[in-house]
C-alpha cells in the first residue's frame, strides 16, 4: 500500500493548509522504519508508518520549534542508551528544550484507531503526563490551529462543560451548521471546518474522563462565532464559557 493511500483524510488536512508540503517532507527509509519496529517490538501503528514514510527524514514547514521527531534522533537517542527499549513506552519526540526535558512518547497500554496515545515524561522517569489519544490527533490539532483557527479575522476561546459523548453530540450540532469534520477522532479531539469558521477541540485523555473540552473557534466575525456558540449551547445543553476573544471585543460604552 502507498503511503499516501494509509492516511487520506490527514494528508488532505495537510496539504490544504502547505499546499507545497511534498517539496519539503521528507520520508525515513525502509531500514530506518524496520529499526523502529525492532525497537517497538512489535508492529508500528499504521498512522506511525505513515508519518515515518512521509517525514521520518524531515516535517519541512510542519516541524516543532524545540521537538525533534527524525527517526535518526530517535534511533541515536536510543544507539546512546539515553533511554532504553520498553515494551510499553516507545520515544517518538525529543525535547531539545533543556529547561522541561519531557520527551513525547506512544503508550502502547492505549491504542486508538490504528494509532496509539501520545504521552510526554522524563528519560530518567516519573509522571507519565498524557497528551492525545492519538499522535494523528496531537498533530493534526496543533497544526490546525495555527494554519486555521488563529489566522481567522476574530477568534474567541473557552470551554464546553458536558458529560457523556461530548464529540458525539458536538458532531451532530456541527454538521446541521455545514461544518466538515476533518480526520476520525475520539472524545478527546475534533476539528471542525466550513468557509466562514473553524473550530478545534481538546480534552486530556485521562480516568475519570474530564468534564471539560476546551475549544478555539475562529471566524469572519464575532456575530458568526456567537451564533455558532449559542446553537451548540441550545442543541447540547453544555454550559459554554467563553475565556478570551481576540482581538479583544470593545468594552461596553467605548
Amino acid at each position: 500500500m502507498h503511503a499516501q493511500d494509509l492516511e487520506p483524510e490527514m494528508e488532505a488536512l495537510l496539504l490544504g493548509l502547505f499546499p507545497d508540503l511534498p517539496l519539503y517532507w521528507h520520508g525515513a527509509s525502509e531500514e530506518d522504519i524496520a529499526r523502529m519496529e525492532a525497537i517497538a517490538g512489535r508492529p508500528l501503528p499504521r498512522f506511525y508508518r505513515w508519518f515515518l514514510s512521509r517525514m521520518g527524514r524531515s516535517m519541512g514547514p510542519l516541524a516543532y520549534p524545540s521537538m525533534d521527531f527524525s527517526v535518526a534522533k530517535i534511533l541515536s537517542c536510543y544507539n546512546e542508551e539515553l533511554v532504553l527499549p520498553n515494551p510499553r513506552l516507545l520515544l517518538i519526540g525529543y525535547e531539545q528544550n533543556e529547561d522541561m526535558p519531557l520527551h513525547l512518547f506512544y503508550d502502547f497500554d492505549f491504542p486508538a484507531r490504528d494509532d496509539v496515545r501520545v504521552t510526554k515524561r522524563h528519560f530518567l522517569g516519573g509522571p507519565i503526563y498524557n497528551g492525545f489519544e492519538t499522535f494523528r490527533e496531537k498533530l493534526a490539532w496543533g497544526k490546525f490551529l495555527t494554519e486555521r483557527v488563529e489566522k481567522l479575522p476574530q477568534r474567541c476561546e473557552g470551554s464546553f462543560r458536558g458529560t457523556g459523548d461530548v464529540v458525539q453530540a458536538l458532531d451532530s450540532v456541527m454538521d446541521n451548521l455545514s461544518f466538515k469534520k476533518l480526520i476520525p477522532t475520539g472524545d478527546c479531539c475534533a476539528l471542525y471546518d466550513r468557509p466562514d469558521a473553524a473550530m478545534t477541540i481538546q480534552s486530556t485523555p485521562d480516568e475519570p474522563p474530564s468534564l471539560f473540552h476546551f475549544f478555539d473557534l475562529g471566524g469572519s466575525s464575532t456575530g458568526v462565532l456567537r451564533r455558532i456558540l449559542g446553537n451548540i449551547g441550545t442543541e447540547t445543553r453544555f454550559d459554554v464559557k467563553i475565556t478570551s476573544w481576540t482581538p479583544p471585543l470593545p468594552k461596553r460604552g467605548e
